[in-house]
């Protein structure tokens, strides 16, 4: 037996292990020993992925109570890449999840589903044929619907929320079922090593790329099927949150990856145009709702709906580029999409768990009611600034590398003899420097807002920090992002190495040089040089520090000084107003002024309180319409059931009589 097929043994062992603590365990126990389990089962998979991806190979498999199906597991290196992220985000949620979960969270139930839902992750890349990937989609996919309503299913926003979630990932697994029916059909077998390279001009393959990426998209949160995004993540406990933003949407990342890179090589162009725009198309848009919410983990939501929108992007942009025989720059666009996979998981995952630090400690997902957090609680206001600088793609963090790669791709990828790369390259280069600018406008408010200045409610004020594990959780999130940035060379080289494209390589001290076109860029040596020049200007700092008497009141950020109150401060409201008003005939804001006069004179306001409210265009124009017209068929179709048995047996035969008619014909 091989390491890597013991490993996938010892998930599956250890998957095991972890329900069965989490159903026997009780009180605090369980919360230990089933997130000790957990992250094992995390820490197996990331060692197998990282076997995977060094080039080992093995092949698992089972038989199944299907006539002539067997599950196969045989995991390459793109698998081994998922593995390995999967597994590391894993580890980190388990461990934080030991300090977090209480009360329902650390229910027997929940407990389980979060080892299932572990597992299935891992077994979504590892499997080798049609088969094993589907069963692991769906058993992800059932066990992170329970995770949803893990913390406040008492709640109907909760309950609302594992609906749309319900239905939307359950739309995904009809697609993809179609979809790799369609597939197998056209390639005559399930087997992803029989499927790959599967003539894009054969009948059936446009419908099964159709399918395929319209069910990953769904999955990896991209506009506009996003709309399950905003709605779960606020709901579900951090830990889970953070598995389903920074790990389960990049497996709908990895699917269109695979369909359009390995499985259906070589398609015609409107392919790759079509998804350059959905992918730059959701990044817009969801950078823009996102800088415009209050509530922390809604914002983080449409954040990942921006970032898988870049990924998504970034692949249109690889099948462009090669279909146009501009190799170069499209093994550099290929390269970005994985290291914005990587990159997007490390920081979102440290996101997400910071945000659960602070819901602890304050009950407040409202920007408008924290405030003052980073004296309070200074482990989760650091880790949350790397998190923050991560995802607002600036140096020294992984974030500005992929997107440092991915602007290379562009740049290098222009022909100005090619009219439809002349079009779709520079549109999408505009697209996405505007959303990297709104990306740092928005994530400097959400660390400002939330951490900074002065506390806004009793809440804040009386924040504590973050048990020991959450800590530790967070750290490591927060040193991945940093080792991302300053050290990208090995795992540009790995990415390279898992999708098989040549001219990447290490450069200097941990740097990345991409020989395709000709770009080199190397962090460690840019953090040696500016600490260099930073150091003698920090010591004079502090020698001119020690020689001023300390003051005892500190300044506080956005409008703040000795004598403002935190009603004079900006809020994350106000903050956002010029995006708001930039942008408002995409975000069509609604805005309430509610004047409290005093009671001798209604001449005279006592009080002003103005809010403002935006709705997700897409979920109001698409979705509403759509459920309204369902609700509608629905009571339509109620008449039918009205008691006569005459009329059901009259149903019966005449459905018979149509499927004897179509057999026959």
């Amino acid at each position: 037996m091989t390491a890597l097929a013991g490993g996938l043994l010892a998930q599956g062992a250890l998957a095991t292990l972890a329900v069965l603590v989490a159903v026997s365990a009780r009180g605090r126990a369980r919360n230990l020993r089933a997130g000790v389990a957990c992250a094992a089962l995390s820490a197996a998979g990331a060692v197998s992925g990282a076997l995977a991806l060094s080039g080992a190979t093995v092949t698992l498999r089972m038989a199944t109570a299907l006539p002539g199906a067997e599950l196969v597991l045989a995991p390459d290196r793109l698998g081994g890449l998922l593995m390995l992220l999967v597994g590391s985000v894993g580890f980190l949620a388990s461990v934080y999840a030991i300090g977090y979960v209480h009360g329902a969270s650390a229910s027997r139930t929940q407990w389980a589903a979060l080892a299932l839902f572990l597992l299935g992750m891992q077994l979504v890349p590892a499997a080798g044929d049609v088969v094993a990937f589907l069963l692991a989609w769906e058993l992800m996919a059932a066990a992170s619907t329970v995770l949803v309503l893990a913390e406040q299913a008492h709640r109907p926003a909760a309950r609302q929320a594992a609906v749309w979630y319900a239905v939307m990932t359950h739309l995904s697994f009809v697609l993809l079922l179609a979809g790799f029916a369609a597939l197998s059909a056209t390639g005559g077998t399930t087997s992803f090593a029989g499927l790959a390279g599967t003539d894009a001009a054969r009948p059936g393959a446009t419908a099964a790329f159709v399918l395929l990426v319209v069910g990953f998209a769904a999955k990896a949160g991209v506009a506009p099927l996003h709309v399950w995004l905003p709605r779960a993540h606020p709901e579900a406990p951090s830990h889970a949150s953070a598995l389903m933003s920074a790990a389960m949407v990049s497996l709908g990342a990895y699917g269109i990856l695979l369909v359009g890179i390995r499985l259906l090589p070589g398609g015609p162009t409107w392919w790759s145009v079509l998804l350059t725009a959905l992918g730059a198309g959701s990044a817009v848009h969801g950078i823009l709702h996102a800088g415009v919410a209050t509530d922390l983990k809604r914002l983080l939501a449409y954040s990942t709906s921006e970032n898988l929108g870049l990924v998504v992007a970034a692949i249109g942009l690889t099948m462009l580029l090669r279909t146009h025989h501009v190799p170069g720059a499209a093994g550099a666009a290929l390269v970005a999409a994985l290291l914005l996979l990587v990159s997007h998981a490390a920081f979102k995952s440290t996101l997400f768990l910071g945000a659960g630090a602070v819901l602890r400690a304050t009950g407040e997902r409202d920007l408008d009611r924290m405030g003052g957090l980073a004296h309070a609680m200074p482990w989760t206001a650091a880790t949350f600034g790397v998190g923050s600088l991560g995802a607002a793609a600036l140096p020294v963090t992984g974030g500005f590398v992929a997107e440092w790669t991915l602007l290379q791709a562009l740049i290098h990828g222009v022909r100005p003899a090619d009219r439809v790369v002349a079009v779709v390259v520079p549109l999408t280069l505009g697209l996405i420097a505007l959303t990297a600018g709104l990306a740092l406008v928005t994530f400097v408010k959400a660390f400002g807002i939330a951490f900074l200045a002065r506390a806004r409610s009793v809440t804040a004020l009386a924040a504590t920090e973050a048990p020991p594990s959450m800590r530790a959780a967070m750290v490591l999130g927060a040193v991945g992002v940093l080792a991302l940035g300053v050290l990208p060379g090995p795992v540009a080289a790995a990415a390279a190495s898992a999708i098989g494209v040549d001219g990447v390589r290490v450069a200097g001290l941990g740097g990345v040089e991409l020989t395709g076109v000709g770009a080199v860029l190397s962090p460690a040596a840019l953090v040696g040089l500016g600490a260099v020049v930073a150091l003698p200007a920090l010591a004079l700092v502090l020698v001119v520090a020690r020689r001023r008497p300390a003051t005892t009141d500190v300044l506080g950020w956005g409008c703040g000084g000795v004598r403002t109150s935190p009603r004079m401060q900006y809020n994350a409201t106000s903050y956002a107003e010029p995006v708001m008003r930039i942008f408002d005939d995409a975000l069509q804001p609604r805005r309430d002024v509610v004047v409290t006069h005093v009671g001798e004179s209604a001449y005279l306001a006592e009080r002003v309180r103005f809010a403002q409210h935006h709705d997700d265009v897409v979920e109001v124009r698409l979705y509403r319409p759509l459920v309204a017209a369902a609700d509608a068929l629905a009571d339509r179709a109620r008449r039918v059931q009205n008691g006569s048995v005459n009329r059901y047996l009259a149903f019966s035969f005449t459905a018979l009589v149509v499927v004897l008619l179509v057999v026959v014909a």
